[in-house]
């Protein structure tokens, strides 16, 4: 990363990392500055990769526009044997908050009115420090940090905290404000500002209040759709209130990620060889040419004329994106068309899969194949993030609010940063008769029945449109369950952490297409995802997943927990029945759901339901 202002080098993050956890928009908290990272406008993109996978740039083009023609790797931060301060490559930041505080006179002011001092060996000291501070004594002055208050809206809109308007409100005052912290806590009941020179204070408390307190609510920030990451603000406006957030709040940021299974193709002809290799065909302008470039590929078209090649480059030129046909419907359905007949899947430098030769004959009645998967790459895509909210909520991506997500770049991007991950993983695929004889037990209706009222109810508290749409059914709540049961167990055996883990449930499509199938992989940017400890593990699935169930019939929680089923229909902030941290929920990067929809009920007796039960009790 590198200050887009200064042009100095301060810190690195991993390519995985631009897109999770630290993507445009966000602000990444250094040990003596804050930064944010720009948008995709002011990304240099000299030094970037092209990621080809034809599925997730359909998916992309759906939500950003057609005129999207690339998936690019961050850029890298050039040649590493300078001086990492020398370094002019990377992603750009700038500083923000842009209000910092010094840490001895307790002056508030921009960060402009503050001096930089580089450190070009180590970059993360690199700091910012007050040279006229009036207490400063002597060497070169106090450092000084960033104001950990903020603003921010649904819109995805982020601003400074208005300093000047909470202390004097319309009055002009050449203002010198001092943020003074008069107790240990932190608390915004021992945050003041103060003015020195009209000598006005007000406590900062009065700015943060709950919704139950909102009458008592002092002071309401207005937001001026402030878009700090692209440098401008919404020419629109912005009539949303604004709400108070602290720098490190978890909900400042949330990333909108689009993720797909990267799948060989089983047989490659002409037009799939043009496309692989178009980057270098695209600059072939006449049939002459053919024979320099087919060079370099003379084992792909050794059996193709150059007529034939000039054809389909033609034909490859013609097929523009606005004449494909690019559907959303399901990224998942051809993943599951590979995964579920194994013995005729491709195989690729990236993708390798086998059935195990050891089944789980205890579960046949329920489970119909176990897949495992030696190798496989994930590639992800961000077409933009939202503040406040997390929009995981919605199932199809077509029905997310756009005005609520936050652009990635100021004009219609051409490309979106990416990254790929490779890994290994687990398929199990379920017998559907066996699931649909389930669903059609009175108690599993009535339980199903109960889900909906929760997931309806659950969407019009938040206020989301068309509350009843989106519900995935109790088998996706029973697949759901079961995979969490799984990652569970297999981090104890396999030495993977838990965050490495990552689900991909398979429970039908919105085209129509029958899947019942969990996927549960890892995906790690570093070589550890691929040493074959989960490969292993599936081998013997059958212990594991006794020991699984075993673990579900009991919480360490219960009988809070086996009961939260009877009790979330009151409160209506739940979307789950008996799980909880102690038996079911799993990091936010390994579920794909937020840890909703999860009910150890329908997998096995719980100490208050004994009649939704998926799996039979083992016999004693």
């Amino acid at each position: 990363m590198k200050d887009n202002r200064k042009g100095y080098y301060v810190g690195d993050v991993r390519p995985s990392q631009l897109i999770y956890t630290y993507g445009v928009g966000s602000i990444i908290d250094l040990p003596h500055i804050s930064t944010m990272i720009l948008g995709l406008d002011h990304w240099d993109t000299h030094d970037v990769q092209e990621l080809h996978e034809e599925r997730l740039l359909a998916s992309v083009q759906k939500v950003l526009g057609r005129q999207v023609k690339q998936l690019l790797t961050p850029p890298l931060s050039g040649d590493t044997s300078r001086p990492r301060g020398d370094i002019q490559h990377g992603v750009p930041v700038v500083p923000f908050p842009r209000y910092m505080r010094c840490t001895l006179c307790n002056r508030l002011a921009p960060v402009e009115q503050f001096d930089w001092e580089p450190d070009r060996r180590r970059p993360e000291r690199s700091r910012y420090v007050h040279k006229n501070c009036s207490k400063k004594r002597e060497g070169p002055g106090p450092m000084v940090i960033p104001a950990r208050f903020m603003i921010a809206c649904e819109a995805g809109h982020l601003d400074d905290f208005p300093w000047y308007d909470f202390l004097h409100g319309e009055r002009a005052c050449n203002a010198e404000l001092y943020l003074e912290e008069r107790g240990a806590t932190g608390e915004t009941t021992d945050i003041w500002v103060k003015c020195m020179t009209c000598q006005a204070n007000r406590q900062l408390l009065e700015a943060f209040t709950s919704k139950e307190d909102e009458k008592k609510r002092a002071y309401t920030p207005v937001c001026r759709g402030r878009r700090p990451h692209l440098w401008d603000y919404e020419k629109k406006g912005c009539r949303l209130e604004a709400k108070p957030i602290l720098l490190s709040a978890s909900n400042s940021w949330f990333p909108l990620v689009l993720s797909a299974l990267s799948l060989p193709k089983p047989v490659l002809g002409l037009d799939e060889l043009i496309e692989q290799h178009w980057e270098d065909w695209q600059l072939v302008t006449e049939q002459g040419h053919i024979r320099v470039f087919r060079g370099r590929y003379t084992l792909y078209y050794a059996d193709y004329s150059d007529e034939e090649i000039w054809q389909a480059i033609q034909k490859r030129r013609g097929d523009t994106v606005e004449e494909r046909e690019i559907t959303i419907a399901d990224l998942k359905v051809p993943e599951w068309e590979v995964l579920s007949h194994p013995e005729s899947a491709p195989e690729g430098p990236d993708f390798k899969i086998r059935q195990a030769s050891e089944f789980p004959e205890e579960y046949r009645e329920q489970i119909e194949k176990v897949v495992l998967i030696e190798r496989l790459k994930e590639v992800r895509a961000l077409t933009g993030f939202t503040r406040l909210e997390s929009l995981s909520d919605y199932a199809e991506d077509e029905k997310i609010p756009r005005d609520h997500i936050a652009p990635i770049s100021r004009k219609p991007t051409t490309w979106v940063p990416a990254s790929e991950v490779r890994g290994e993983g687990i398929f199990i695929q379920f017998n559907e008769e066996a699931i649909q004889r389930w669903l059609e037990r009175d108690a599993v209706r009535k339980h199903e029945a109960h889900f909906f009222g929760l997931h309806t109810q659950w969407r019009k508290r938040r206020g989301l449109p068309e509350p009843e749409e989106n519900f995935p059914g109790l088998s996706y709540v029973l697949l759901h369950t079961l995979s969490h049961a799984l990652m569970r167990q297999l981090t104890l055996e396999c030495g993977y952490a838990a965050a490495s883990i990552r689900e991909r449930i398979y429970a039908g499509a919105p085209d129509g297409t029958s899947m019942a199938g969990i996927l549960l992989y890892t995906a790690a940017s570093d070589s550890e995802g691929t040493l074959g400890g989960l490969v292993s593990l599936g081998e013997n699935l059958e212990y594991y997943l006794y020991s699984a169930l075993e673990e579900m019939g009991y919480c360490a929680s219960d009988p809070l927990c086996a009961e939260q089923i009877d009790r979330s229909r009151a409160d209506e902030r739940t979307v789950h029945g008996a799980a909880c941290h102690a038996c079911l929920f799993a990091p936010e990067t390994s579920c794909e759901r937020g840890n909703r929809y999860l009910d150890r009920s329908v997998l096995v007796p719980t100490i208050t339901r004994d009649d939704l039960a998926f799996f039979k009790q083992r016999s004693q």
